[in-house]
């Protein structure tokens, strides 16, 4: 995740989408949409992230106003991380997105099984390596 200076005179769509580029963002975005988590928390629920990679993306996401961070002073110390308005604001600008892509998964899982049947009853086409048995 490689940060560069954001384009003043670049579409709006861009600036939004350079905010949440990466493969965990809309993740993280998604689930403290739900309220506030600690970093273990969010990591059980996001199989496969690193720790690295979400303490990259959640100080990126902070630093984009996004995410608010709260250390609470006790011991272990506590990080609970929140999102700010700016935040929700987004999230709310992407439910029509999302919903979108659920309504494009469905279209999937409905056309698969048509697509099954059709190479089903579609002839087998002989192998290349295959020689043509002789008559």
């Amino acid at each position: 995740m490689t940060r560069r200076r954001q384009d003043p005179n670049v579409c709006g769509v861009t600036a939004a989408i350079a905010v949440i580029d990466g493969k965990w963002k809309t993740l993280l975005l998604w689930l403290l949409e739900s309220g506030p988590h600690r970093p273990a928390e969010l990591r059980r629920r996001a199989p496969g992230l690193s720790e690295k990679v979400l303490t990259q993306a959640l100080r990126e996401m902070e630093s984009d106003g996004l995410v608010h961070r709260e250390v609470y002073d006790v011991l272990p110390l506590k990080t609970v991380y929140s999102l700010t308005g700016f935040g929700r604001e987004l999230a709310e600008a992407l439910a029509p997105l999302a919903d979108w892509g659920h309504r494009r998964l469905e279209r999937l899982t409905e056309t698969q099984p048509r697509l099954e049947r059709l190479t089903e009853t579609q002839p087998r086409r002989e192998r290349l390596t295959e020689t043509p048995s002789a008559s």
